[in-house]
């Protein structure tokens, strides 16, 4: 009787009888599962993006004290590490987000004129800046924002720098920055001899030596020569910071809720398929069908909404995703492209999901004794 009466056939005629109900249930998820794509797909090219900061300039390792934004290392420990035999390079700055207009803030670096971090960069017009002087550079992204050019003047917390070059950055963070002499950009924290983190190139690894055991050893020595420092490898630096955390717990929680609302409409359309479906289970129950049958085929039912639901959903958030990556606001952070691990791991939350939804009312379903259900009206 089970080979004759199949699941399959079961699940679809219960879901196509009932097509309103089902097609809404299956924007709600998609909805929310579309949210979860979109969210989580941007804080992961925010999180690219840091990443790129580090590997076009050829940093191998950011040294901070505690978090991405503490200023609390001396810039004199730049200095020490460039004496070691492994560092090539090593330039300190400070990171800051400020307010350069009333509609308009900005993320902010104060570098040496002589970093090694201005070779990712690319002057479109104009000059670098020089230290000691109040002078800027602005990525050109944020020079359209601010509509200024080489020569113009900005004011910055109340002091006036003059613009002396535009540049293409080599990350879309850099792009809508503004790049300052680190010793202005003190002055103007009240920092005077601080910086946030000390960025090193080491040189080529030795032949034959694994590169990793190479990076563990330049670690070693940086941490003992500057004494409460961390050296923090450069592809953990990016998705481990401040910047960074926020936007995945952001993603995360905003898209947990829309997660939750589709949760409850799954369960809310199988609670009501169960109750409207008495007498039909009773007569399963009246053939045969066990228990677990019974449950294994409402949660059949709520795992098609599921997945179908995440299937819409991906395409939903895959063409937001394209939108904001045409939009000139966020199109130099937005990547068009989901990677492929964030599609499995979509589809599994969605089976999940529904699953999860199914649970109560499949287990109800099952309970059902076969006299009093044939009973219902």
């Amino acid at each position: 009787m089970i080979n004759q009466l199949s699941f399959p056939s079961f699940v679809w005629k219960n879901l196509w009888r009932r097509r309103l109900r089902t097609l809404l249930t299956l924007c709600g998820i998609g909805m929310a599962i579309g949210a979860f794509v979109g969210l989580v797909g941007f804080s992961s090219a925010f999180e690219q993006a840091w990443l790129h900061i580090y590997t076009s300039s050829g940093t191998d390792i950011a040294v901070i004290q505690r978090t991405f934004l503490n200023t609390s290392i001396d810039e004199s420990a730049a200095g020490k590490i460039r004496a070691l035999p492994l560092v090539a390079q090593a330039s300190p700055m400070i990171y800051n987000v400020m307010d350069l207009t009333p509609e308009v803030n900005a993320l902010v670096y104060g570098w040496k004129a002589d970093s090694y971090e201005f070779k990712s960069l690319r002057i479109l017009s104009g000059q670098r800046f020089r230290d000691g002087k109040p002078e800027v550079i602005l990525g050109y992204l944020l020079a359209e924002d601010l509509k200024m050019k080489p020569g113009d003047t900005l004011e910055i917390q109340g002091s006036p720098f003059k613009i002396t070059g535009i540049y293409h950055g080599g990350s879309a963070l850099e792009a809508d920055a503004l790049i300052m002499p680190l010793d202005e950009l003190q002055q103007l924290s009240g920092l005077e001899g601080k910086v946030s983190t000390i960025d090193v190139r080491l040189r080529p690894a030795p032949p034959g030596e694994p590169p990793e055991k190479y990076l563990k050893q330049a670690q070693a020595q940086i941490e003992a020569v500057v004494p409460g420092t961390k050296a923090v490898p450069a592809a953990e630096r990016a998705s481990n910071n401040e910047f960074v955390r926020l936007a995945h717990a952001s993603a995360w929680g905003t898209s947990s809720i829309a997660l939750l609302i589709g949760i409850l409409g799954i369960a809310n359309t199988m609670a009501m398929s169960v109750f409207e479906r008495t007498r039909e289970l009773g007569i399963l129950r009246a053939l045969g069908w066990s228990r677990w049958q019974v449950m294994l085929l409402i949660q059949m039912e709520a795992a098609v909404l599921g997945l179908g639901g995440g299937i819409i959903g991906i395409v939903l958030g895959c063409c937001a995703l394209r939108l904001l990556a045409r939009l000139p606001q966020t199109a130099s952070i937005v990547s068009s492209q989901v990677p492929y691990p964030l599609l499995a791991e979509t589809l599994g939350i969605a089976f999940w999901a529904g699953l999860l939804a199914g649970a109560i009312p499949a287990w109800r379903g099952a309970q059902l004794s076969p006299v009093e259900a044939l009973r219902h009206d």
